[in-house]
């Protein structure tokens, strides 16, 4: 599911944008990317993600360490009617605790480290995004730094606005993840430490009818092109244009005359 996860964190990532005040199209771009990036980091724990491989032995050993924790924090806490698994994939990276936590950290580290650590989030993000998305990001993205470099009115003061709400944006895109595995067969338990019918880490998820399998026909042929649809309008400006375009394609000529 990566480029459902990242394509829907972007999508997250622009309809929460004005809600915490990044209201430029500079400042929502880098908020929807940021989400669409980190939607793919609780598959951290799995060795076999994008995540796990993008940094080399560096982002391995994260990745082991990660499900190691796991694996132990599943076997303190799981209740009576818990699965017997290892507990490390889908388990501690896939919760509210997590996303709640790793979003802390990135707004305390952003502050303490300043530009260059805004820089490395939002880098890293992207990156994560290109992991899942395709190649073709890179060029895109080396073109909207470069626009932004010149069309953003002050960097400084930017990056300040933006370090303010980065750790929701990693947080909310950790969130999407979630969600988007609780839509699956396997579910997610992501209310983790909340016990829900004598266990701790209960997978929600839809009933079975309305279950997806990751990967097959509705994924890639209902799900995935709604979102790229979805992703797009949600850039700021462009609905407002998309529909002041259609007004005037559809109105009769005689209708505009009147108006002028």
């Amino acid at each position: 599911m990566g480029r459902t996860h990242a394509l829907t964190g972007w999508c997250a990532g622009l309809a929460l944008a004005p809600a915490v005040g990044a209201g430029t199209v500079h400042q929502a771009v880098v908020f929807g990317a940021t989400t669409a990036g980190f939607a793919l980091l609780p598959d951290l724990d799995h060795p076999g993600a994008s995540a796990s491989r993008i940094f080399g032995w560096l982002t391995e050993a994260l990745s082991w360490l990660l499900r190691r924790v796991s694996s132990a924090v599943y076997a303190l806490t799981k209740g009576p009617r818990d699965e017997k698994v290892t507990g490390k994939h889908r388990h501690l990276s896939h919760t509210v605790l997590f996303a709640a936590g790793l979003g802390a950290a990135t707004s305390a580290g952003t502050a303490a480290g300043g530009p260059w650590a805004v820089f490395g989030v939002v880098v890293f993000g992207l990156l994560l995004a290109e992991g899942a998305l395709g190649d073709w990001l890179l060029p895109v993205s080396a073109g909207a730094i470069v626009w932004w470099y010149f069309t953003a009115r002050d960097h400084a003061s930017e990056l300040d606005r933006i370090s303010g709400w980065l750790g929701i944006a990693v947080a909310a895109g950790c969130l999407v993840h979630c969600l988007g595995d609780s839509l699956t067969e396997s579910g997610c338990p992501f209310l983790f430490p909340l016990p829900i019918a004598g266990e701790t880490w209960y997978e929600i998820r839809p009933p079975k009818p309305l279950r997806l399998r990751t990967g097959k026909k509705v994924e890639k042929r209902l799900v995935f092109p709604v979102f790229v649809v979805v992703g797009v309008l949600l850039v700021p400006g462009v609905w407002s244009w998309t529909t002041a375009t259609a007004e005037h394609l559809f109105t009769p000529p005689a209708a505009q005359s009147a108006t002028q």
